[in-house]
Parts: structure tokens; C-alpha cells; sequence
């Protein structure tokens, strides 16, 4: 089967390591609002249209239904193994002794895979969650980051890399303070990171500090997830594509404000993975980054649009005693563990 788009036109980015990953990919989140046969068909579409990269999570509820369309497109001879940069992260219910190991089996289990090319800490605290649940949710058994535990989830990770059951790990939702602390005492640094990027939050200094540490930065909610749950709301929330930037930059393209979206990503170095079941959006956000750039005063236009405005928040993930959501991200510089009283 011949790809709507030549996978060959997309754009590469390479690893430390020399491998090679796609500069854009599909993400698999059905954000509560899509079901698992739906995120499926999609990922079959995608790949028919030539997408190679995709990015998985356990706590997405869809990895086996999508690892069947990863076993057919292989069996059927419409991609072929090696050409697929396939991603997955362990769940923060998963991070105890052992566990991340049984977790990563599970995935390959599930994707029908006998490799994952790069797995992800989703979260860099053990603070689990029910699926589902609504925003003032919170865990009584929620704990701030502390180095301690995400080393021991770390060194887990490093095993799957002996193991061969991986070929690249990858940390998420991180912050620099968190960075500072692990790094250094990493045995196999991380390859890529995950944070959330869009034109609204572009997090400058974190993507930086990445950049220079050769860690790939990968952007969640690249055109700022119209569809994402509703406990991720708040009434003061940007909506990328109706900044005036963006739509004056759509209108010049005469594209979608989405496409401009997913055009400054891949420019500005980052790969977005966003997520669409219309196989006509999906078809554009893989065409877009092989044709009509944007200029350099477009994206300096976009670069000066940021409004620090970040949507996945991620306060189902207190712990007691923490105030607000902004405890999970150390914007004093320093590891916040604010309120936290337990021994």
C-alpha cells in the first residue's frame, strides 16, 4: 500500500543516539470524549496516510485495540516495523518496585510489539487518579515529586533498556528544578521529554534547557486541545486558535489557525503529536509541515503571542495540604512541596 504522503517527505529529527523520529506524530489521548475503537481507526487511517509516529499510554485505555492495527498494518506489508517510532508511559499507579517493569511487559503485550521505541514516566510522582474523575478529585495517598522516588521509578526504566524492551527513555511533565536534581544522577539520559507546547504556552525556558541537554522536546496540545476534558477548564484559558496572531498568520496561509499551530511546532524545533478522528484533519497536520512555511516574522510574531498560559494543569495530583495546582510546577525555582506535613 502506497502512503497519501510520503513518509520519506516528513521531516526527521535525530536522537543522541543517531536513530531517527518522525517531526511530527499522532498522539492517542481520546481525551474522555472518544472510545478506544475510535482512536483505533484513526491510528489505521493515520498510518494509511503516512504517519509513522505514535505516541501511546497505558492510562489511555486503548493500547490493545491499537496494537491490532499495528499487527495488521505489519502483517498486511503497509509499514514495516522498524519504520514505526512508537511511544508508551508508564502510569503513576506503576511506579513501585518492579512495577514499572510488569507495566512496560503489559504495553508490549498489548501493542504487539517486541519493542517500544521510546517510554515515557508520565508523571513524576506516584499521585494515581480514578479515570474519569472530575477536577476537585484528589488522592489522600498524593506525595509531592521527591528525588528519592522517581530515581528508584528511574532506574526500572534504565533496566528496560538492557532489557532491550526499549530503545529510548523519556521523562514528562517535568520542570526545570526536577531536571536539576535528576539528571545528574541518570546512568542513560533521557532522549526526549513531553511538556505541553502551543502557541500560548511555549514555555521558553524549559524547551531551552532541554534543547541544550540534547533532550528532544515532544509538544502535548499543540493547537491547545479544544476537546480536552472538561475538568481541565478553567474560564480564563486561551484558545490558541483564536489568537489574533494565529488567525492573521491562517488567513495569509489561507489555512486553518490549527495548521499555523502545528507549522510554528515543527519550525521552532518540537514535535506535536496532536490527535483528530476526521481523517481529513489528520491528512492536513501530516501535509502541512512539507509545504508553505511560515517566515521568520511570522514566527517571530508567534514567538511574542505567548501568554504563559498553561491547560493541563494537573490538579487531580495534589497532595494534601498543597493550595493550588501551581504547586506541581516549582515556579519559584525551587522543588514545591508546600503544605506537605507527612514524615
Amino acid at each position: 500500500m502506497t502512503a497519501l504522503i510520503d513518509p520519506q517527505k516528513i521531516p526527521q529529527r535525530i536522537l543522541p543516539d543517531g536513530a531517527k523520529i518522525p517531526c511530527i506524530g499522532m498522539g492517542t489521548f481520546g481525551s474522555d470524549r472518544y472510545t478506544p475503537g475510535q482512536v483505533a481507526e484513526a491510528v489505521a487511517g493515520a498510518i494509511r496516510c503516512g504517519y509513522r509516529l505514535f505516541d501511546c499510554a497505558a492510562v489511555y485505555g486503548n493500547e490493545r485495540l491499537i496494537g491490532d492495527v499495528f499487527q495488521a498494518a505489519i502483517e498486511e506489508g503497509a509499514v514495516k516495523r522498524e519504520d514505526l517510532y512508537i511511544t508508551s508511559k508508564v502510569w503513576n499507579d506503576k511506579h513501585g518496585e518492579g512495577d514499572v517493569l510488569l507495566s512496560c511487559a503489559q504495553s508490549l503485550h498489548d501493542l504487539k510489539l517486541d519493542y517500544i521505541d521510546a517510554y515515557f514516566v508520565h508523571w513524576p510522582f506516584p499521585n494515581y487518579h480514578a479515570p474519569g474523575c472530575d477536577g476537585d478529585s484528589r488522592n489522600p495517598d498524593s506525595r509531592p515529586f521527591f528525588v528519592e522516588d522517581f530515581m528508584a521509578t528511574w532506574r526500572q526504566m534504565e533496566r528496560l533498556v538492557e532489557m532491550r524492551s526499549v530503545r529510548h527513555i523519556a521523562m514528562s511533565n517535568m520542570t526545570i528544578p526536577k531536571l536539576e536534581a535528576v539528571l545528574p544522577l541518570c546512568s542513560i539520559q533521557p532522549a526526549l521529554i513531553e511538556m505541553e507546547l502551543h502557541p500560548s504556552f511555549q514555555q521558553p525556558e524549559l524547551y531551552a534547557y532541554c534543547v541544550e541537554r540534547n533532550i528532544l522536546p515532544v509538544g502535548f496540545c499543540p493547537i491547545g486541545s479544544p476537546s480536552r476534558p472538561e475538568r481541565d477548564k478553567t474560564p480564563d484559558d486561551v484558545v490558541d486558535i483564536e489568537m489574533p496572531e494565529v488567525v492573521k498568520i491562517a488567513k495569509a496561509h489561507n489555512v486553518h489557525p490549527a495548521i499555523v499551530c502545528l507549522k510554528w511546532a515543527v519550525q521552532r524545533g518540537q514535535v506535536p503529536i496532536p490527535f483528530s478522528t476526521r481523517k481529513e484533519n489528520y491528512l492536513d497536520n501530516l501535509r502541512c509541515v512539507t509545504e508553505d512555511f511560515l517566515t521568520e516574522e511570522e514566527m517571530a510574531l508567534l514567538a511574542g503571542a505567548d501568554k504563559n498560559c498553561r491547560l493541563i494543569k494537573g490538579q487531580v495530583f495534589l497532595w494534601e495540604g498543597a493550595s493550588s495546582w501551581k504547586n506541581l510546577w516549582d515556579l519559584e525555582g525551587v522543588i514545591d512541596r508546600s503544605g506537605w506535613a507527612k514524615a
